[in-house]
């Protein structure tokens, strides 16, 4: 009895491990790999889209406010040099 135990339990464990994933179970698993590597890529490229952009926006406000900086001096000093020369053209 020992021995037909014995036998019905390799057996079993043949047919078990015979039983792995079908061909089609391979394949979707392989297309979930696939998928989920595609969806990575995606993720990253996005992200460093974004990245860029968000670059760029501040690279823009940067040179906005060095140019407004700018018209602000060009503005006082070309104030200052109309009262300075509007004093002397009263006289």
């Amino acid at each position: 009895m020992k021995k037909l135990f014995t036998l019905v339990a390799v057996a079993s464990m043949f047919t078990f491990v015979a039983c792995g994933p079908s061909a089609e179970e391979k394949a979707a698993a392989e297309k979930k790999i696939a998928d989920s590597t595609a969806e990575y890529a995606n993720q990253v490229a996005a992200a460093e889209a974004a990245k860029a952009q968000a670059i760029a926006d501040s690279t823009a406000a940067y040179a906005a406010a060095e140019e407004a900086k700018a018209k602000a001096i060009a503005d006082s000093i070309a104030a200052a040099a109309d009262k300075k020369g509007g004093k002397k053209g009263k006289k």
